[in-house]
Formats: structure tokens, sequence, C-alpha cells
């Protein structure tokens, strides 16, 4: 029977910058007394630049993100090469702090906004002396995300949910459409295709072999009659992957297809690449 393929993708790139520091025992303690006083103020409501914030989770220390002191080279692609990828990233530079306390006060004085700054969940420092940098990243993957596994079953759950309501995908308008049910064989080409993305180092639909979706699900022993495929890279979560699909009118109308009733999904990672994170949704009808 003549196969049909569906199939759109989209694209959201963020990344960012650094390199671990190599530091004595002496600084090393004063760099983690620093992070210590800075994740103390974080925890409880300060009064910043004339407002209340509210307390932040603590920062973890990471020393990939141990900028060396002055370096002025190509931020992001040390940070990249270091296995840290960031959608966002703020450096501080401190001249004149003798020790972690007044180190401290200089940043409380000078960058309480950005110490108290939710988005970011690392930190790194380094010191030379009296001359300290500090560096506040937010990671591109979610720390909350899970393993493969329950990304898996999130992006299931999710995509069950969208189709549950009617739907205007562009200038379509789709009905609610039943839950498709989960397929082990597409979950496996959904796989195989992110992997390869991540370390391929590529983006498409047409993988570097030639091989299309229809391909790939059928070496995967998915022997369906129609095929759809969603790819995304750069989203951090299930829950953006989906987003992003779904402001997409292509996406979205493989999302809500009535005509599918199966569907395998999966991502994987690769710091090294472009876009770091690469997802894959494979619908199918047997």
């Amino acid at each position: 029977m003549r196969q049909t393929l569906r199939y759109s993708r989209v694209v959201s790139l963020c990344l960012i910058p650094l390199l671990p520091l190599l530091a004595s025992p002496a600084h090393a303690r004063g760099e983690r007394q620093l992070v210590e006083a800075i994740n103390d103020y974080r925890a409880e409501p300060q009064r910043c630049e004339r407002r209340t914030l509210q307390g932040a989770r603590p920062l973890a220390l990471k020393s990939s993100l141990a900028l060396p002191i002055g370096y002025g080279g190509g931020l992001r692609e040390r940070l990249k090469a270091s296995g840290y990828q960031a959608v966002s990233v703020r450096t501080i530079r401190l001249v004149g702090a003798e020790d972690a306390e007044t180190a401290f006060d200089m940043l409380q004085s000078d960058y309480c906004r950005a110490l108290l700054d939710t988005q970011y969940a690392d930190i790194g420092v380094s010191r030379d002396e009296d001359d300290w940098q500090v560096v506040l990243a937010r990671p591109l993957l979610d720390g909350h995300m899970g393993d493969p596994r329950a990304a898996a079953k999130a992006l299931l759950a999710q995509v069950n949910a969208a189709r549950a309501k009617p739907r205007l995908c562009g200038r379509k308008r789709f009905a609610a459409a039943r839950p498709l049910a989960w397929s082990a064989a597409l979950g496996t080409a959904a796989q195989g295709h992110s992997r390869a993305m991540a370390n391929g180092n590529y983006f498409a639909h047409r993988d570097r072999d030639g091989e299309s979706p229809v391909d790939r699900a059928r070496d995967a022993g998915y022997r369906g009659r129609q095929i759809g495929e969603n790819i995304a890279a750069g989203q951090g979560s299930p829950s953006k992957a989906m987003a992003g699909w779904l402001a997409s009118p292509g996406h979205c109308a493989n999302l809500m297809n009535p005509m599918f009733t199966q569907v395998g999904a999966a991502y994987a990672a690769n710091s090294r690449s472009d876009s770091g994170i690469y997802w894959t949704m494979l619908f199918g009808a047997p």
C-alpha cells in the first residue's frame, strides 16, 4: 500500500560560553565561600534597587563556568568546548576584593539584581589574587527533565492533551482528535534520528544516509500506511518542544491530524553540537 509522508521541522538555537581554571586550595576555599554567601543571599527575599525580590533557588557551582580572568576570546565557543551549553549567561568582574567576604559585599552592592535573578541555575568563580570573576548561567537542558523515558512519557501526555481540544493551526481549524497510542517501533525510530542529528550536528528530516522518516520507521519494524514527523532543535524540555510545534502551522497540523493513531518520540543531546538537543516525534497510522 502506498505510504503517505507528512513532516515538519522547527529550530530555535540557544547557546553560550567558557573554560575551567586551576586554583590553589586557598583560592578554591575562597571561591566556595563566595558561592555559599551568594546562595544564602538568594534563599530569602531581599531589597534590591528599591524593590523587594523574592528568594531564588541555590546556584550549583560548575567548574566548566570558571572563566579565566581577563579572557577576551570567543566566549560562546569556549563554553561549548567545555561541555556546557547555556541559554543565558552573565559575567561579573570584581577588582580589589582581598577575600570572599569583600567580594560578596561588592556583588551585593552593585549587582544585587543579577545575584537574585531566578533565570540562573549555575555559577562559576575564578580568582587571581584580589581579582575575581563570577559567571552566572542557565543551561540549555532543563535540570528537571528526567531521563529519556520520562521525556517520552511527557511528550505523549502533552500531545494527547493538545488533541483533546479543537485547535486552529495557522488558518486550518481542527476538531478534537482521539488520543494517540505509544508505538515502541516509532519511538525507536525517533530516538535513532534524534541521536543521529545530535551526534552528526545537522537538522533535517532526511538523514546523512539519505533515509526519510518512512525509511526509518520501516527499519524499526513499523508497517503503518501513513507516517508524519516533527523535529525540533534547541528546546531544553518536552514542554518547550511541544510549545514550538503547536505555534507552527505545519507541526500543529501533524499533531492534530485525526488520521494518525500512534506516536513515538525521543530527544538526544550533544553539548558540542550547534543546537545541543534534538527532538523527533513520529506519527503513524497502521
